[in-house]
């Protein structure tokens, strides 16, 4: 490898024109495209096999660089594919599946105008393997039903495009009237989606097997595919049989078996489990019919269906309930005499004891009470009932009438299953002297209760009473749930604790006794205030401040929110050193600090703390005098040229973001790697004058190595050092910008002539010139007065006839290579078309028979085809016209413009406004053109020449 690629050219720093332009979008594609089609009002449409991988490439142009964003669905991510929007060039779905067809969306922006947006709708083809359903006509299926009877065989196949049917039995092609008991049709319901045979009365000739197959015509290359199905004499509908009960009550622990038999069903059915719970559980086993459960839990209790199909008439199911027998939850209250105001337990009064739980199967819940140990059974005075179970369920009451003194004493509830297995719940319930009624406080200095945000509070209600009832906290301000997401949360010592408090729970907080485990009386309640603070919260918590030396900073930091919204002061700091501090006035949410004129010293990170009681809020500013990166110019034509057989040159091209906005760009730092390896070779690129925004600076890359691709990396410097960098990648012999989207336009405005080069064997060269310059004492009849455009001011190129030019003389002018041939030359049959379009200006009356022209041709280095595709001569009249020409590479090329003197001096040609463009010539002009133009081709080890009879050579 050369040990020095990269030569020390200067930096072309001239302003070339205002490069800022809107972005533009086109959608391409790669992959495995079935079709793509151009339908009415432009809309594309992309046919894709399923499980091909889909690839979309959006191509943008617009200078800056747009920002490209895929979608689906109009922007939105309703229809979600890849989990989000996609934010590259590159559309990229492998295997692609028939529910991620749809629209798809480019969108580019770059600030400059509206966005351009472009979509293209993909079209996802599959074909299933087609289903035979067989039916009768009337009634439910029975044994040997078919004989004499009515059957209808449909078949159906989900397909994308519509699917095609055909029948046959055993080789003979079934159509409609074919056969007088055979009648084919697709009913007016299905949409056409499936094709029903009716076999009427069947025949002995009917008992045969059938054959359906589907077909999309091999779109995509989807084969056919086909199902056949045999009918007898004993097809029937599958019948089934579950050998258990309905329901099944097991015990937890339990390994539970369903068996479920075919007793009857002509093909064989197939049996299936499902479940309510959507489906089986993860440790089910499936053996045949039968279905084994081991373990079984509470959570696995619920209806199994087997589903018995044999595509004969509707599939036969039968279910059975498994039930899992449960106790929980076991609560109690005590309900004083309602016939009284007083809440307290008296003699001679009633009082009821309630108790509740709850229970799986509820039907087999058994009570019983115990005093003191002992069993209790229901008498006049003490009366045991249990209550209605679609009322209260889970529930038993004992009323003591008439309170004694010896009914004082510990009462137990013993809740059971009938079945057993399961254990026990026992609640008790002390009756005394002492059981008296609920009260509910809360603690001097609890309410308010003030925390800082990220704390652990406890809020606290003090209740007494015997026996101490459950409190219940919920938000007394507004309808909230609680922290836990509920609207209740249950505290059986009273205190609600919160960890991590958040300012959201700022508010009113209610606590209320329950009637369970305590009095069945009015609740009792009371309120806790929660205060939470929290420090400020500002903007911007971070900005980023670019400036030149000797300019003014405003930093502002503001208040948006704070508890106690009382802000206490400020502190400005540079690094850790104090700048400024202060309260803040009452007025004013926000803080200032300017720096009047920043020097060396005032560059780095500006920190603003907010404080009050919670803490502080912190605004960050960095300021710097970083410059902004470079953003390289994509809207170019590749420019590639190449002037030795192993090496070749890249034009690079940038406009510089935000100059201004900081000091002046005294330089640029290039860096240059080839692809592949670690080593970057640098070198300064000075700057001599002020950039202003928009302005296009070029930098000539040589001595690069075919075929290697490099890795290119600006970085501007100012006098704070280097600034933000930018890299592109540059691919030789690829457009860089849109591989298939090309356009190229050259006016001849700037110095650089668009890397058009002078052919150095001809007779003399083409010149640059404009209309206010040009000197019309010699030459007064010819020549234009104007560019193309009719600017005074404007530039093109011209041949100049006079002296010592002499007839016959030849000028070419040789563009640089434009990449645009396919990847794969070889082989092809139809390569792509570009058109090559032109204004000429052919004034004078030395111009006469000898021709003026532009050749293209095909060639290999200084080879050029036999002859031009286009050539005129004449005077054509003081004014600029067009031509066009449709051109069709395999290979890089170039254009050789070549202009021939006439016999006099009054006989200039100008050229302006050159074009090259994707696609046919649309509209070509109805003038005879006489330009000859010539193609140089870059070829792969040989010359590829270009037949004139395939439509190059033009004469109109």
């Amino acid at each position: 490898m050369c040990q020095s690629f990269l030569l020390q050219i200067p930096l072309v720093t001239c302003v070339l024109r205002r490069v800022q332009t809107p972005p533009t979008v086109r959608i391409i594609h790669s992959g495995h495209a079935c079709n793509v089609e151009e339908e009415r009002h432009t809309e594309r449409v992309y046919t894709i096999r399923e499980g091909e991988t889909l690839e979309l490439t959006c191509l943008v142009t617009g200078h800056p660089r747009p920002q490209i964003r895929w979608t689906k669905t109009a922007g939105s991510v309703s229809d979600r594919f890849q989990d989000s929007s996609v934010f590259n060039e590159t559309l990229h779905i492998a295997k692609i599946l028939r529910t991620q067809g749809g629209r798809y969306y480019c969108k580019a922006e770059n600030g400059l105008g509206s966005p351009a947006i472009k979509s293209i709708r993909v079209d996802v083809y599959y074909l299933d393997d087609p289903v035979v359903t067989v039916h009768q006509s009337i009634g439910e299926a029975k044994e040997q039903f078919y004989y004499e009877r009515t059957v209808f065989l449909r078949c159906v196949a989900n397909s994308n495009p519509p699917v095609r049917y055909s029948w046959h039995r055993g080789r003979e092609v079934l159509t409609q009237g074919s056969d007088k008991g055979v009648e084919i049709y697709e009913p007016f319901f299905t949409q056409g989606e499936t094709k029903i045979l009716k076999l009427k009365n069947l025949r002995p000739q009917d008992y045969a097997n059938y054959s359906c197959i589907a077909s999309v015509r091999n779109v995509c290359g989807i084969p056919d595919r086909s199902v056949i199905f045999r009918l007898t004499n004993k097809t029937a509908s599958p019948s089934i049989k579950l050998l258990v009960e309905d329901p099944i009550v097991v015990n937890p622990g339990q390994t539970v078996s369903l068996v479920c038999i075919t007793t009857g069903g002509e093909p064989p059915p197939l049996l299936t489990w499902v479940s309510s719970n959507d489906s089986l559980p993860q440790r089910s086993v499936v053996k045949g019919g039968t279905l084994t459960l081991p373990a079984i839990t509470s959570d696995e209790a619920g209806v199994y269906s087997c589903v018995a199909s044999n595509n004969v008439g509707n599939p036969a199911k039968k279910s059975t309930t498994i039930v899992v027998r449960a106790l929980k939850k076991g609560r109690f209250w005590i309900t004083p005499d309602p016939y009284h105001n007083d809440d307290n337990i008296q003699i001679g009064r009633e009082v009821k004891i309630s108790c509740q739980v709850e229970a799986t199967p509820p039907e087999e819940l058994t009570f019983s009470w115990l005093k003191n140990g002992r069993s209790l059974r229901s008498s006049e005075r003490m009366v045991i009932t249990q209550t209605d179970p679609d009322i209260s369920p889970g529930t038993t009451n004992l009323d003591i009438i008439d309170l004694k003194f010896t009914d004082f004493g510990t009462y137990t509830c013993v809740a059971a299953l009938k079945g057993g297995g399961i254990p026990e719940i026992s609640i008790d319930v002390n009756i005394s002297s002492t059981t008296v009624p609920p009260n509910l406080t809360v603690p001097r200095g609890k309410s308010p209760l003030v925390a800082r945000e990220g704390d652990t509070v406890e809020l606290e209600c003090l209740v007494s009473g015997k026996p101490k009832p459950i409190i219940l906290w919920s938000r007394a301000d507004k309808e909230a749930p609680m922290p836990d997401g509920s609207m209740q949360m249950e505290s059986y010592d009273g205190v609600l604790r919160i960890v991590n408090v958040s300012r959201e729970m700022t508010g009113s907080y209610r606590c209320q006794t329950s009637q369970y485990n305590g009095f069945n009386v009015k609740p009792r309640e009371a309120v806790v205030e929660l205060i939470v603070q929290y420090p400020p919260t500002v903007e911007p918590a971070y900005m980023e401040m670019r400036q030149g030396l000797g300019r003014p900073v405003v930093m502002t930091c503001r208040v948006l929110r704070a508890h106690p919204s009382r802000v206490l002061r400020f502190e400005w700091l540079l690094s850790n050193r104090l700048l400024h501090a202060g309260a803040f006035d009452a007025q004013r949410d926000e803080t200032e600090y300017t720096i009047r004129s920043l020097n060396r010293d005032g560059w780095g990170e500006y920190t603003c703390n907010v404080i009050n009681e919670a803490g502080a809020g912190k605004c960050t500013f960095q300021v710097t005098g970083k410059a902004y990166p470079p953003e390289f110019y994509y809207d170019t034509y590749s420019p590639l040229w190449q002037n030795r057989p192993r090496v070749y040159g890249f034009k690079l091209q940038w406009t510089q973001m935000n100059p201004n906005a900081v000091d002046r760009i005294v330089a640029y730092r290039l860096g240059i790697r080839q692809m592949g390896l670690q080593r970057w070779w640098e070198q300064e690129i000075p700057v001599d004058q002020t950039i202003n925004k928009g302005e296009l600076m070029t930098h000539n890359l040589t001595e690069l190595i075919k075929p290697e691709s490099y890795e290119v990396r600006l970085t501007p410097i100012t006098r704070f050092g280097e600034g933000d960098s930018t890299i592109r990648i540059h691919l030789f012999g690829v457009l860089h910008n849109t591989p298939s989207l090309f356009v190229f336009h050259c006016s001849f405005e700037e110095e650089p002539i668009c890397m058009f080069t002078q052919d150095k064997n001809d007779d003399f060269d083409w010149t640059r010139h404009s209309a206010a310059t040009r000197d019309t004492k010699y030459t007064p009849n010819t020549g234009p007065s104007g560019d193309r455009s009719g600017s005074k001011q404007g530039f093109y190129m011209y041949i100049e006839t006079s002296r010592p030019r002499k007839e016959g003389d030849q000028a070419r002018l040789i563009s640089p290579f434009f990449n645009v041939a396919p990847k794969n030359p070889y082989g092809i049959t139809n390569p792509p078309a570009y058109c090559f379009g032109f204004f000429y200006h052919m004034y004078g009356k030395h111009i006469g028979k000898t021709h003026s022209s532009l050749f293209l041709s095909f060639s290999k280095g200084q080879t050029t085809s036999e002859g031009p595709v286009w050539s005129l001569s004449g005077n054509q009249g003081e004014r600029w016209k067009q031509a066009k020409v449709s051109i069709h590479p395999t290979a890089s090329f170039q254009v050789v413009l070549e202009g021939i003197r006439g016999p006099g001096i009054e006989g200039d040609i100008a050229i302006d406004d050159i074009t090259l463009e994707e696609g046919e010539c649309r509209d070509p002009p109805n003038r005879v053109w006489s330009t000859v133009i010539v193609l140089q081709e870059q070829t792969e080890g040989k010359n590829r020449k270009q037949d004139t009879e395939n439509g190059l050579q033009l004469t109109r």
